[in-house]
């Protein structure tokens, strides 16, 4: 079995992520493991908002933000590094997509971010936290 460290990042929000990869592929460094990244793109196709959009506009928004992933990568770990690393975009809710590449991959070590925290959620932002507290693996989450 070969070592992993799952990074999650949310490319709309790619000024706050940026620690969070550079964590991420320290990490990954450190412990000679290799690095998935990912970032989840809503599910509008189940919903009554779905009726707004063109058929192949899921379509269209994952080649797009794969595309963005993969630029994101690349300006923030350099062109050689980013051919090391597995892009992966998913759809639906952020922790469950999260978690649910954790369970395909079985990284040692998932990374993110603690973000957009409200009142009930002070330390940490809900979907943090239910990737903290529901994951197999380790959880380092950068502020």
């Amino acid at each position: 079995m070969s070592k992993s460290v799952l990074c999650a990042v949310d490319i709309n929000e790619t000024g706050q992520e940026v620690q969070v990869l550079e964590r991420a592929a320290q990490l990954a460094v450190l412990d000679g493991a290799s690095l998935d990244v990912v970032t989840v793109v809503p599910d509008f196709g189940s919903s009554m908002v779905a009726g707004f959009f063109e058929a192949h506009h899921h379509e269209k928004a994952v080649k797009h933000v794969s595309q963005e992933l993969h630029k994101f990568v690349e300006n923030i770990l350099g062109a050689e590094n980013a051919k090391n690393v597995r892009h992966i975009v998913s759809t639906g809710k952020a922790y469950e997509e999260i978690l649910k590449v954790a369970r395909e991959t079985t990284p040692e070590l998932i990374v993110l971010g603690a973000h957009k925290p409200d009142l009930k959620d002070y330390l940490l932002g809900p979907n943090a936290a239910r990737v903290v507290r529901f994951a197999k693996s380790s959880v380092y989450v950068v502020r």
